[in-house]
């Protein structure tokens, strides 16, 4: 297996209980992807207030029930498990909501009754959910660029190039940055080439630490690429 006994998903599948290790890598794993859970269950119809509340009751249960030690370490996606069990654990709380609606207590309010709005309507809640969790990847690998260019005292010029790096700029645009910059426009390019190519590495990296192989990996890196494809229309 190589490097990936030691990306965070396969560190915790090895544990399989609570050591501090995996306890922390499992918790980062959960705060990294927080996102993509919460605009699924808001896809749900959930208000905002519910879902952010279904959120870190799931997260909660995750965590406090070890829900990972049923997960298979030969098939170790962290994405797929997730939201296996996110799913789960909705069933319950509509369940749990349904029967102290009978008793008269207290229940999670979906945008049904109060006529809101909510995320990503009319889109499949698998959708949003990859959607989402598309982002998260791609913000966790920025993060990381970002900090490295600081790092590197070159923070400002990532900022002033960090919106080239996703989608091709026209030439206009070119010019305009290489002139702010005092930079020949040759020399824009090739600082523009490294940071995208470094970002494509950061991506690779940070779907690595969601997987146990690399045929999982692949997967992910096809799914993200799908996403992304989807966002770009």
């Amino acid at each position: 297996m190589g490097r990936f006994e030691t990306t965070r998903w396969s560190v915790v599948l090895r544990a399989r209980g609570e050591p501090v290790e995996a306890r922390a890598a499992l918790e980062l794993l959960c705060r990294t992807y927080r996102p993509p859970v919460l605009a699924f269950v808001r896809s749900r119809g959930y208000a905002i207030d519910a879902a952010e509340d279904l959120t870190q009751a799931f997260f909660a249960r995750f965590l406090e029930r070890a829900w990972h030690s049923s997960a298979d370490p030969e098939r170790g996606r962290f994405r797929s498990f997730l939201l296996t069990a996110l799913k789960r654990f909705l069933i319950d709380a509509d369940a749990e909501a349904a029967a102290l609606k009978r008793g008269g207590g207290i229940r999670f309010q979906a945008l049904d009754d109060d006529g809101g709005g909510g995320d990503g309507v009319g889109e499949a809640p698998d959708a949003v959910f990859e959607r989402e969790w598309a982002h998260a990847v791609l913000n966790a690998a920025f993060g990381r660029l970002r900090r490295e260019a600081e790092q590197a005292g070159k923070l400002e010029l990532f900022k002033r190039l960090a919106e080239f790096l996703v989608e091709r700029p026209d030439e206009s645009e070119y010019a305009r940055a290489a002139e702010e910059l005092h930079l020949r426009r040759n020399t824009l390019a090739v600082a523009v080439h490294r940071l995208r190519h470094r970002l494509r590495e950061l991506v690779r990296e940070e779907l690595s630490e969601t997987t146990s192989n690399r045929a999982d990996l692949e997967e992910e890196l096809h799914t993200l690429r799908g996403s992304m494809q989807a966002l770009a229309r």
